[in-house]
Protein backbone atom coordinates (compact mmCIF):
# COMPACT_ATOMS: atom_id res chain seq x y z
CA UNK A 1 0.00 0.00 0.00
CA UNK A 2 1.05 3.58 -0.61
CA UNK A 3 0.83 7.11 0.72
CA UNK A 4 0.72 10.23 -1.43
CA UNK A 5 1.78 13.64 -0.11
CA UNK A 6 0.81 16.68 -2.16
CA UNK A 7 3.56 19.31 -2.07
CA UNK A 8 3.31 21.05 -5.45
CA UNK A 9 1.71 24.34 -4.41
CA UNK A 10 3.42 27.73 -4.51
CA UNK A 11 2.15 29.23 -1.21
CA UNK A 12 1.77 32.71 -2.70
CA UNK A 13 0.14 33.98 0.50
CA UNK A 14 3.48 33.48 2.24
CA UNK A 15 5.66 35.42 -0.21
CA UNK A 16 8.48 36.40 -0.04
CA UNK A 17 9.29 33.54 2.38
CA UNK A 18 8.12 30.88 -0.08
CA UNK A 19 8.95 32.61 -3.36
CA UNK A 20 12.09 30.54 -3.78
CA UNK A 21 11.52 27.78 -1.24
CA UNK A 22 8.77 25.16 -0.81
CA UNK A 23 6.39 25.58 2.12
CA UNK A 24 6.48 21.88 3.18
CA UNK A 25 10.24 22.15 3.76
CA UNK A 26 10.10 25.29 5.91
CA UNK A 27 11.47 24.63 9.38
CA UNK A 28 9.14 24.32 12.35
CA UNK A 29 11.10 23.91 15.59
CA UNK A 30 14.20 23.23 13.45
CA UNK A 31 12.57 20.47 11.38
CA UNK A 32 10.87 20.61 7.97
CA UNK A 33 7.08 20.69 8.20
CA UNK A 34 6.98 17.58 6.01
CA UNK A 35 9.09 15.55 8.45
CA UNK A 36 6.36 15.56 11.10
CA UNK A 37 4.01 13.84 8.66
CA UNK A 38 6.70 11.44 7.46
CA UNK A 39 7.32 10.38 11.07
CA UNK A 40 3.71 9.25 11.33
CA UNK A 41 3.44 7.59 7.92
CA UNK A 42 6.52 5.39 8.23
CA UNK A 43 4.94 3.81 11.33
CA UNK A 44 1.76 2.76 9.52
CA UNK A 45 1.32 -0.97 8.87
CA UNK A 46 1.33 -2.14 5.24
CA UNK A 47 2.69 1.15 3.85
CA UNK A 48 5.45 0.23 1.41
CA UNK A 49 6.08 3.50 -0.39
CA UNK A 50 5.51 7.23 -0.07
CA UNK A 51 4.97 9.34 -3.18
CA UNK A 52 5.71 13.05 -2.85
CA UNK A 53 4.34 15.25 -5.64
CA UNK A 54 6.21 18.52 -6.09
CA UNK A 55 6.63 21.12 -8.82
CA UNK A 56 9.52 21.79 -11.17
CA UNK A 57 10.59 25.03 -9.50
CA UNK A 58 11.23 23.39 -6.14
CA UNK A 59 12.05 19.86 -7.28
CA UNK A 60 15.77 20.18 -6.44
CA UNK A 61 14.91 21.19 -2.87
CA UNK A 62 12.98 17.95 -2.43
CA UNK A 63 15.81 15.96 -4.01
CA UNK A 64 18.17 17.39 -1.38
CA UNK A 65 15.63 16.67 1.35
CA UNK A 66 15.35 13.04 0.19
CA UNK A 67 19.11 12.58 -0.05
CA UNK A 68 19.55 13.83 3.50
CA UNK A 69 16.99 11.34 4.80
CA UNK A 70 18.46 8.52 2.72
CA UNK A 71 21.87 9.27 4.22
CA UNK A 72 20.42 9.10 7.73
CA UNK A 73 18.29 6.04 6.99
CA UNK A 74 15.12 7.77 8.15
CA UNK A 75 12.76 5.93 5.84
CA UNK A 76 13.90 2.43 6.76
CA UNK A 77 12.45 -0.12 4.33
CA UNK A 78 9.87 2.31 2.95
CA UNK A 79 10.71 3.72 -0.47
CA UNK A 80 10.15 7.42 -1.12
CA UNK A 81 9.56 8.53 -4.69
CA UNK A 82 9.44 12.14 -5.88
CA UNK A 83 7.11 13.16 -8.72
CA UNK A 84 7.77 16.37 -10.67
CA UNK A 85 4.47 17.70 -12.01
CA UNK A 86 6.29 20.00 -14.46
CA UNK A 87 4.75 23.28 -13.33
CA UNK A 88 7.03 26.27 -12.83
CA UNK A 89 4.82 28.95 -11.29
CA UNK A 90 1.45 29.46 -9.66
CA UNK A 91 -0.20 30.42 -12.94
CA UNK A 92 0.56 27.07 -14.60
CA UNK A 93 0.19 24.77 -11.58
CA UNK A 94 -1.59 21.49 -12.17
CA UNK A 95 -3.71 21.65 -9.03
CA UNK A 96 -3.98 19.21 -6.13
CA UNK A 97 -6.49 16.82 -7.73
CA UNK A 98 -4.48 16.62 -10.95
CA UNK A 99 -1.32 16.07 -8.92
CA UNK A 100 -3.02 13.20 -7.10
CA UNK A 101 -3.99 11.68 -10.43
CA UNK A 102 -0.36 11.98 -11.56
CA UNK A 103 0.80 9.98 -8.54
CA UNK A 104 -1.93 7.35 -8.85
CA UNK A 105 -1.11 6.71 -12.50
CA UNK A 106 2.47 5.83 -11.48
CA UNK A 107 1.26 2.94 -9.32
CA UNK A 108 0.96 -0.61 -10.61
CA UNK A 109 -2.60 -1.27 -9.49
CA UNK A 110 -5.38 0.41 -7.47
CA UNK A 111 -5.28 -0.27 -3.75
CA UNK A 112 -6.11 1.38 -0.45
CA UNK A 113 -4.16 4.62 -0.17
CA UNK A 114 -3.44 7.44 2.28
CA UNK A 115 -3.39 10.96 0.84
CA UNK A 116 -2.34 14.13 2.65
CA UNK A 117 -1.30 17.67 2.02
CA UNK A 118 2.31 18.34 2.91
CA UNK A 119 1.77 21.59 4.81
CA UNK A 120 -0.12 20.32 7.87
CA UNK A 121 1.16 19.02 11.18
CA UNK A 122 -1.48 16.69 12.61
CA UNK A 123 -1.56 16.76 16.39
CA UNK A 124 -3.25 13.40 16.64
CA UNK A 125 -1.96 9.92 15.78
CA UNK A 126 -2.65 8.57 12.29
CA UNK A 127 -2.01 4.93 13.15
CA UNK A 128 -5.36 4.12 14.86
CA UNK A 129 -7.25 5.84 12.03
CA UNK A 130 -5.32 3.91 9.38
CA UNK A 131 -5.79 0.60 11.19
CA UNK A 132 -9.54 1.19 11.44
CA UNK A 133 -9.71 2.16 7.77
CA UNK A 134 -7.94 -1.05 6.73
CA UNK A 135 -10.82 -3.04 8.18
CA UNK A 136 -13.51 -1.03 6.41
CA UNK A 137 -14.95 -0.89 2.89
CA UNK A 138 -15.72 2.84 2.74
CA UNK A 139 -13.56 5.88 2.12
CA UNK A 140 -12.76 7.93 5.22
CA UNK A 141 -11.88 11.55 5.81
CA UNK A 142 -11.18 13.47 9.00
CA UNK A 143 -13.51 15.96 10.64
CA UNK A 144 -12.20 18.31 13.33
CA UNK A 145 -14.33 20.64 15.43
CA UNK A 146 -13.23 24.22 14.79
CA UNK A 147 -13.82 26.52 17.77
CA UNK A 148 -13.01 29.78 16.00
CA UNK A 149 -16.01 30.84 13.92
CA UNK A 150 -13.92 33.17 11.77
CA UNK A 151 -11.88 30.22 10.45
CA UNK A 152 -14.87 28.34 9.06
CA UNK A 153 -15.17 30.42 5.88
CA UNK A 154 -11.58 29.70 4.88
CA UNK A 155 -11.62 25.92 4.67
CA UNK A 156 -13.72 22.88 3.76
CA UNK A 157 -16.78 22.33 5.98
CA UNK A 158 -18.33 18.90 6.41
CA UNK A 159 -22.02 18.07 6.38
CA UNK A 160 -22.35 14.77 8.27
CA UNK A 161 -25.41 12.71 9.16
CA UNK A 162 -26.06 11.07 12.53
CA UNK A 163 -24.30 7.88 11.43
CA UNK A 164 -21.03 9.62 10.54
CA UNK A 165 -21.66 9.51 6.79
CA UNK A 166 -20.38 12.53 4.90
CA UNK A 167 -23.17 14.04 2.83
CA UNK A 168 -21.32 17.02 1.36
CA UNK A 169 -18.09 18.97 1.71
CA UNK A 170 -18.67 22.70 1.31
CA UNK A 171 -15.48 24.43 0.16
CA UNK A 172 -14.99 27.84 1.86
CA UNK A 173 -18.72 28.54 2.29
CA UNK A 174 -20.14 32.00 3.01
CA UNK A 175 -22.59 30.40 5.43
CA UNK A 176 -20.92 27.38 7.10
CA UNK A 177 -23.39 24.55 7.68
CA UNK A 178 -21.41 23.14 10.62
CA UNK A 179 -18.26 23.78 12.63
CA UNK A 180 -16.56 20.58 11.43
CA UNK A 181 -13.60 21.27 9.17
CA UNK A 182 -11.86 18.80 6.87
CA UNK A 183 -8.06 18.89 6.79
CA UNK A 184 -6.31 17.51 3.68
CA UNK A 185 -6.08 13.97 5.05
CA UNK A 186 -7.91 11.22 3.18
CA UNK A 187 -8.15 7.44 3.41
CA UNK A 188 -9.22 6.12 0.01
CA UNK A 189 -10.36 2.73 -1.21
CA UNK A 190 -9.12 1.44 -4.57
CA UNK A 191 -12.28 2.72 -6.27
CA UNK A 192 -10.93 6.25 -5.95
CA UNK A 193 -8.84 5.68 -9.11
CA UNK A 194 -11.75 5.72 -11.63
CA UNK A 195 -13.71 8.22 -9.55
CA UNK A 196 -10.88 10.75 -9.71
CA UNK A 197 -10.44 10.22 -13.45
CA UNK A 198 -14.14 10.79 -14.02
CA UNK A 199 -14.20 13.85 -11.76
CA UNK A 200 -11.36 15.52 -13.65
CA UNK A 201 -12.79 14.59 -17.04
CA UNK A 202 -16.30 15.85 -16.31
CA UNK A 203 -15.71 18.89 -14.10
CA UNK A 204 -12.33 20.21 -15.17
CA UNK A 205 -11.68 21.20 -11.54
CA UNK A 206 -8.04 20.41 -10.88
CA UNK A 207 -7.33 22.32 -7.68
CA UNK A 208 -8.83 22.46 -4.16
CA UNK A 209 -9.24 18.74 -3.36
CA UNK A 210 -12.32 19.51 -1.30
CA UNK A 211 -14.30 19.71 -4.53
CA UNK A 212 -13.29 16.15 -5.35
CA UNK A 213 -14.27 14.98 -1.87
CA UNK A 214 -17.67 16.62 -2.32
CA UNK A 215 -18.05 14.80 -5.64
CA UNK A 216 -16.87 11.48 -4.20
CA UNK A 217 -19.30 11.45 -1.28
CA UNK A 218 -22.16 11.83 -3.76
CA UNK A 219 -20.93 8.78 -5.71
CA UNK A 220 -19.80 6.36 -2.98
CA UNK A 221 -19.99 6.09 0.82
CA UNK A 222 -17.53 8.37 2.60
CA UNK A 223 -17.38 8.23 6.39
CA UNK A 224 -15.76 10.65 8.81
CA UNK A 225 -13.36 10.18 11.65
CA UNK A 226 -14.77 12.89 13.92
CA UNK A 227 -11.98 14.03 16.23
CA UNK A 228 -11.67 16.42 19.11
CA UNK A 229 -8.14 17.22 18.05
CA UNK A 230 -6.15 19.88 16.27
CA UNK A 231 -3.75 20.39 13.41
CA UNK A 232 -1.26 23.10 12.52
CA UNK A 233 -2.12 24.43 9.07
CA UNK A 234 0.83 26.37 7.67
CA UNK A 235 -1.34 28.59 5.48
CA UNK A 236 0.03 32.04 6.21
CA UNK A 237 3.11 33.73 7.61
CA UNK A 238 1.28 34.34 10.88
CA UNK A 239 0.22 30.67 11.10
CA UNK A 240 3.79 29.58 10.35
CA UNK A 241 5.28 31.70 13.13
CA UNK A 242 2.58 30.60 15.56
CA UNK A 243 3.17 26.93 14.69
CA UNK A 244 6.90 27.34 15.25
CA UNK A 245 6.31 28.88 18.68
CA UNK A 246 3.81 26.19 19.63
CA UNK A 247 6.05 23.29 18.59
CA UNK A 248 9.07 24.78 20.37
CA UNK A 249 7.04 25.10 23.57
CA UNK A 250 5.82 21.52 23.17
CA UNK A 251 9.38 20.24 22.86
CA UNK A 252 10.70 22.10 25.92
Amino acid sequence: MNAVILCAGYATRMYPLTKNFPKPLLKIADRPVLDYLIDQIICLPSIQSIHVVCNARFFDHFVSWQKDHDHRGTFGKISVRLHNDGSTENNNRLGASADLQLALKSLDAPDKILVSGGDNIYQFPLKPLWETFLQKKHHYIVGINEKKRENLKNTGILEIDNNGRVLRLHEKPDQPISNVICPPLYFFQASVWPQLDNFLATTGIKDAPGYFIDYLCQQEPVDAFQLNASRLDIGSLEAYLQADRQMRQKLT
